[in-house]
C-alpha cells in the first residue's frame, strides 16, 4: 500500500506523551563505550509492530540499524552488490549458484550453506509470506563447503537483487524457535541487537567480530518515536543524535545545519479512473493533466522540500533521467468550456500521510481553475483503500514507493498499471502498457532493464492513467557538525551503518 511505511502503529501517543519515555531513555547526555567511542542515539519513527520478525515491516527496521544482512545488499543504483556472498552466477533461466564469504553470526557460529538454505527456507514458508516472495518461490539447497543454490519457480533475472531485501535476512539455527523467529543475537551485520523493550526502545552492541569494517560507534540506543514533532523536538535539544524521518513542518525550523533531505522513490500522483466517469475519456484525462502545477504543489505543500514531476520514476531512481522518453500516444485535451459542461468529479486521499489532505486541497483548486467541479473524500487509508482499488473514486492522490520490494520499478508499474495488476486504482488496461510492462520484466542486463523500464514508463504517461505531482524527498535529522556516516538512501533500507559515528 502507498501509506507510510506501517500504515498503524500499536499505540498513538501525544508529542508530549512520548517526549517523557524519550527523555527517560536519553537522559544523562551521550554515553561513552569501553573503548572511549560515542554510543549513537537515534530516535526511530516506526515502533515493532512484530516483534522484530525478519518476515514484515520490522526486517527494514534491523537493516536500517545495520543489523541484518542478507546473501546480496543493493548499491544506490539499485544494482545487487556482495554481502554474505560474495559473488554469484546465472546457470539458467531459473538457477542461481552463490558462493558465501567466510562470516560467522552474533553467536559465533559459521555461516555455511545449511544456514542459508534453513533461512531462505522458513522465509518461504512463512505465513504470511513476505512481500518480496508474494510473485515467485525460491527452493535453496546446500552445494558443497561454501555454495548455495537457489531455483526460482519462474524465470527471475531480478533474484540477485530480490535476496538482498530485509526479509530475506540470513540468521543462525537459535533464531529459528518453535513458530518464532528471533534475530536478537543470531544475524551478522555490524551491529547485535541485544535488548529490545517493547514499543520503547532497543539497545545494540558492536559486533567486534564482523566480517567487514568494525563499526565506528561502540553501540546504539534507539528509542521509538511516533510523532515527528516529538523527534524533531529531541534533535533540536541534543537529546538524540539521529531523528529518523523528519516532517517536512519540522525542517525548516531545524535549519538545513539539523535537517538534510535528500531524493526518494517515492512519486506522489493523482491516479484517474480510466474505466467510468469523466476521466474515462481520454481528453478529459489530458485536461487535467495540464491543469496540475507541480512547481505550485512543491512550494505550498512541502515548502520547497520536494522535486518537481518529471516522469513516474523520480530523483530517487539514479538513472531514470539518462534513460527516459517522452510519452506515446496522448489524446489532445478537452478545452476550458467542454470540461465546465462534465459532472462533479470525486477526488479522494488519505490522513495517514498528513501532506496529502493539503495536496488535494491545492489540486482540487488547480482543477476548478481549468473548469472542473471537485468534491473531496478525505479519511484514513483503511476506509479507502478497498473503494480505490474497485473505481468508486474519479481521482485519487497517493503517494507511491516505485521501487517497492527488489528496487527495480517493474514489479510496481505491473502492479499498478496492466489489467491484472493488483494495485491498479486507475484501473487501466491497455494492451500496449501490458506488452512494455512484459518486456521490462522479462529483459535481462541492467542496461536493457532500464531501457524497456522507461520505454514502459512512456507508455504509461501517453494514457494520463497517472498524473504525476511530485517526487518526495526524505529528510533525516542528525547536526552534520557532529554526527558522520548517516546513510540518506533513497531506498529506505539503510540508516546507521559501521561508518556512523558522533565525533
Amino acid at each position: 500500500m502507498p501509506a507510510p511505511r506501517r500504515s498503524t502503529l500499536p499505540l498513538i501517543l501525544s508529542a508530549t506523551a512520548l517526549l517523557v519515555p524519550l527523555a527517560t531513555a536519553c537522559s544523562g547526555g551521550a554515553s561513552e563505550g569501553a573503548d572511549g567511542g560515542q554510543r549513537l542515539r537515534v530516535a526511530m519513527a516506526f515502533p515493532p509492530a512484530q516483534a522484530m520478525s525478519p518476515y514484515g515491516d520490522d526486517a527494514v527496521t534491523l537493516s536500517r540499524l545495520a543489523v541484518v544482512e542478507g546473501l546480496t545488499t543493493l548499491g544506490r543504483d539499485g544494482t545487487a552488490r556482495p554481502a554474505l556472498a560474495s559473488s554469484w552466477k546465472r546457470e539458467d533461466a531459473r538457477t542461481w549458484t552463490f558462493t558465501l564469504r567466510q562470516a560467522a553470526f552474533h553467536d559465533g557460529t559459521k555461516v555455511d550453506p545449511a544456514a542459508v538454505v534453513r533461512s531462505l527456507t522458513a522465509a518461504e514458508k512463512a505465513s504470511p509470506k513476505p512481500r518480496v516472495l508474494s510473485d515467485t518461490g525460491i527452493t535453496a539447497t546446500a552445494e558443497g563447503a561454501d555454495t548455495v543454490r537457489i531455483a526460482t519457480d519462474e524465470a527471475d533475472p531480478l533474484l540477485p537483487q530480490r535476496l538482498a531485501n530485509p526479509s530475506l535476512t540470513i540468521l543462525s539455527a537459535a533464531a529459528y524457535t518453535g513458530r518464532t523467529v528471533d534475530p536478537a543475537g543470531h544475524a551478522t551485520g555490524p551491529f547485535v541487537l541485544t535488548r529490545v523493550k517493547g514499543a520503547v526502545s532497543a539497545t545494540l552492541e558492536r559486533n567486534d567480530t564482523y566480517w567487514g569494517d568494525k563499526a565506528e560507534a561502540p553501540g546504539v540506543d534507539v528509542t521509538f518515536v511516533a510523532d515527528g514533532t516529538a523527534r524533531a523536538n529531541a534533535l533540536r535539544t541534543g537529546s538524540v543524535d539521529i531523528a529518523e524521518y523528519v516532517p517536512v513542518s519540522q525542517a525548516s525550523l531545524l535549519g538545513d545545519r539539523l535537517a538534510h533531505g535528500f531524493p526518494s522513490a517515492r512519486t506522489n500522483g493523482l491516479s484517474l479512473n480510466t474505466r467510468r466517469g469523466v476521466f474515462a475519456d481520454p481528453a478529459m484525462r489530458a485536461a487535467a493533466r495540464e491543469a496540475i502545477d507541480s512547481k505550485a504543489l512543491v512550494k505550498a505543500v512541502h515548502e520547497g522540500r520536494a522535486d518537481t514531476a518529471r516522469g513516474l520514476l523520480g530523483p530517487g531512481v539514479s538513472w531514470a533521467a539518462e534513460a527516459r522518453t517522452a510519452p506515446t500516444g496522448r489524446t489532445g485535451a478537452a478545452d476550458r468550456a467542454r470540461v465546465a459542461r462534465t459532472k462533479p468529479i470525486v477526488l479522494a486521499t488519505y490522513t495517514n500521510r498528513p501532506e496529502l489532505p493539503e495536496a488535494a486541497t491545492v489540486v482540487q483548486q488547480q482543477l476548478t481553475a481549468r473548469g472542473f467541479t471537485v468534491e473531496q473524500v478525505v479519511r484514513d487509508y483503511a476506509q479507502l483503500e478497498a473503494d480505490a482499488l474497485a473505481g468508486k473514486y474519479d481521482a485519487f492522490i497517493q503517494a507511491r514507493n516505485t521501487l517497492l520490494d527488489t528496487a527495480d520499478p517493474a514489479s510496481y508499474l505491473a502492479s499498478d498499471f496492466t489489467c491484472d495488476g493488483s494495485f491498479n486504482i486507475s484501473q487501466l488496461c491497455d494492451p500496449r502498457v501490458d506488452a512494455a510492462v512484459d518486456k521490462a520484466a522479462a529483459a535481462t542486463g541492467t542496461d536493457a532493464r532500464h531501457t524497456a523500464a522507461a520505454a514502459a514508463e512512456a507508455a504509461v504517461l501517453g494514457t494520463d492513467a497517472l498524473v504525476p505531482l511530485l517526487h518526495e524527498r526524505f529528510i533525516q535529522g542528525y547536526d552534520d557538525s557532529r554526527v558522520h556516516g548517516v546513510a540518506l538512501d533513497p531506498l529506505e533500507r539503510t540508516l546507521v551503518t559501521a561508518d556512523t559515528r558522533v565525533g
